[in-house]
């Protein structure tokens, strides 16, 4: 459970006193926030427990205490915890009236109680509650991939029944409800046909929020049911649904998510063995960058080997053309999710003619096979996602077949053609299962520099070896900088000043006024009065660390002109 009031109060060390509001001590406390300001409403959130000692307010007045506590009740907040002894010896009546009044609870804080052990007391139960949670998931996951391989989608259905304290459903491409649990829920869930169906007509992967039947034993009781599409292709063949009292939280949102994961490998099994084993590449590598190493080693069993235990590097590959179409309309960050695609292995038995993916594939698994090494590779559409063991044979075959790629090289073997649409490469530095999810964000890291730079493969590694200037050379930084330094130009273009070569050297002497004053050869109190200038004229201050950084990258973006 969350931290409430209550558990505070009942907290040894924090000496809290509850002076109003006793009746509604059991409202959680998402975060304890400090703040002296007449109106802190703008920068609550609701469900803050706010602490104060009254510095700006008159706490004795009972009118503004009136206004002052009513609006905090109505933006949410909790509680209130007055500090005594610091500017007021006691809680003034005032604020304890108008506290009972909107029925907010008011704690009293003992002058040896500081604010800042309050604010742990919170961080630390609300940690605690989020790490039983997570606790909780992966138990449940474990739970879920144990009656799934035991007792099939029937037995994880009733597993994942059980998880969220409600019931669920499996249901076929016809949308007729193949499986529920417990007994009495399949006549619920046959209700939900119609919805099942509109959610079918939605590319994979959808999922929606519907009102659905009574419970048969309390019927004034309605419940939340969340429909989930299954299956990897475009569209559904099954869906999940999972019916509820109320909405679900980080536990049961673990088992409904590893529940999906499981039905999608368990109703895909009627397809032939090599669509099933790229289903399985792809749930593993969704797991792996869902940040759930633990049990994407439990669905893989002992199909990689080692793979996902040692380090590896995340290949991320795309065509020539589909590159081209995000260099125009905009990279979109995405996790690879499982298609129906053939294999490597299958387009080279049949024709790899114009499919620069399938060709790099084939060589990607052909080198693993023959070192004996495992790879993971998993084709989605225009992109291609590859997993192989860092320093192996797998990924020397990449680089070896990028560069060959290159522009003035010669066309590698084999390729049957498949190089005449392009390849653009992304390599990520070595990486572990725990770290995946970064390591994805490389490899589309080093694959937009390539990208951008013309080449054919781009290893994340060697980004960090140069500078980040060059990289500032692209349209879009450009027109950027230009519209940042606009206005300072055009004052410039004035004659009233040299605000944007006052910018510069002020940037290049990390601020400092008499050295930034002695190389532009102007008095110093010349130059502070075109910092303040510059501040008018953008809106902006120069005392934020991000405005001076957009700056200077927009004054050195645009040095060459």
């Amino acid at each position: 459970m969350p931290p409430t009031l209550a558990s505070l109060v009942h907290h040894s060390a924090l000496k809290l006193t509850v002076r109003a509001g006793e009746d509604r001590l059991d409202v959680p406390v998402r975060w304890a926030h400090v703040s002296e300001l007449a109106d802190p409403v703008p920068y609550m959130e609701g469900g803050e427990l706010l602490l104060f000692t009254a510095l700006k307010l008159d706490a004795a007045d009972p009118e503004a205490m009136h206004r002052y506590v009513k609006r905090l009740a109505g933006a949410g907040v909790v509680g209130l915890g007055f500090a005594v002894g610091v500017n007021y010896d006691d809680i003034p009546e005032a604020l304890v009236e108008a506290a009972r009044q909107e029925g907010l609870p008011l704690l009293e804080v003992p002058r040896r109680t500081p604010f800042l052990a309050i604010s742990k007391a919170v961080s630390a139960a609300i940690a605690a509650d989020q790490y039983r949670a997570v606790t909780a998931g992966f138990a449940a996951q474990r739970e879920l991939t144990k009656r799934a391989l035991t007792d099939g989608p029937e037995g994880l259905l009733a597993a994942l029944a059980g998880q969220v304290d409600g019931w669920a459903a499996l249901y076929d491409a016809s949308g007729a409800v193949v499986a529920a649990a417990p007994e009495w829920a399949g006549r619920r869930a046959a209700r939900l046909t119609a919805d099942v169906e509109r959610l079918r007509e939605r590319p994979a992967p959808a999922s929606s929020v519907v009102g659905g039947a009574e419970h048969p034993e309390h019927p004034e009781n309605a419940d939340r049911v969340e429909l989930h599409s299954l299956g990897t292709s475009r569209r559904p063949r099954s869906a999940l649904a999972v019916g509820t009292a109320a909405a679900l939280g980080t536990a049961e949102r673990y088992a409904v998510h590893s529940a999906i994961a499981l039905l999608t490998l368990t109703t895909e099994r009627s397809r032939s063995l090599h669509e099933a084993g790229l289903r399985i590449d792809a749930a593993v590598l969704r797991m792996l960058l869902a940040g759930e190493p633990d049990h994407a080693r439990t669905v893989a069993g002992g199909l990689y080997g080692g793979l996902l235990d040692a380090p590896f590097r995340m290949i991320v590959a795309e065509s020539a053309s589909a590159s081209a179409a995000r260099a125009h309309n905009g990279p979109h960050a995405r996790v690879p999710a499982a298609k129906t695609r053939p294999s490597a292995a299958a387009l080279a038995a049949a024709d790899t003619d114009g499919d620069p993916l399938g060709a790099l594939a084939e060589v990607v698994e052909s080198a693993a096979a023959r070192s004996g090494e495992a790879v993971l590779v998993v084709p989605e559409g225009d992109r291609l996602v590859a997993l192989a063991t860092d320093g192996g044979a797998a990924v020397a075959a990449c680089v070896e077949y990028a560069s060959a790629l290159e522009p003035g090289r010669p066309a590698p073997e084999p390729t049957a053609g498949g190089d005449e649409e392009g390849l653009v490469i992304g390599l990520s530095a070595p990486s572990g299962p725990i770290a995946a999810s970064a390591a994805y964000k490389q490899a589309e890291q080093a694959l937009s520099v390539a990208r951008r730079r013309g080449r054919v493969c781009v290893e994340h590694e060697h980004l960090a070896a140069g500078s980040v200037l060059p990289l500032l050379a692209d349209d879009a930084v450009r027109a950027f900088a230009d519209g940042l330094l606009r206005a300072l130009r055009d004052h410039d273009a004035t004659g009233r000043g040299d605000l944007v070569a006052s910018l510069r050297a002020w940037l290049s002497r990390h601020g400092q006024w008499d050295a930034a004053a002695a190389e532009l050869g102007v008095h110093r109190h010349t130059l502070r009065y075109r910092m303040r200038r510059v501040e008018e004229i953008l809106g902006r201050s120069l005392d934020d660390p991000d405005v001076r950084m957009e700056l200077w990258l927009a004054l050195k973006a645009t040095s060459a002109e």
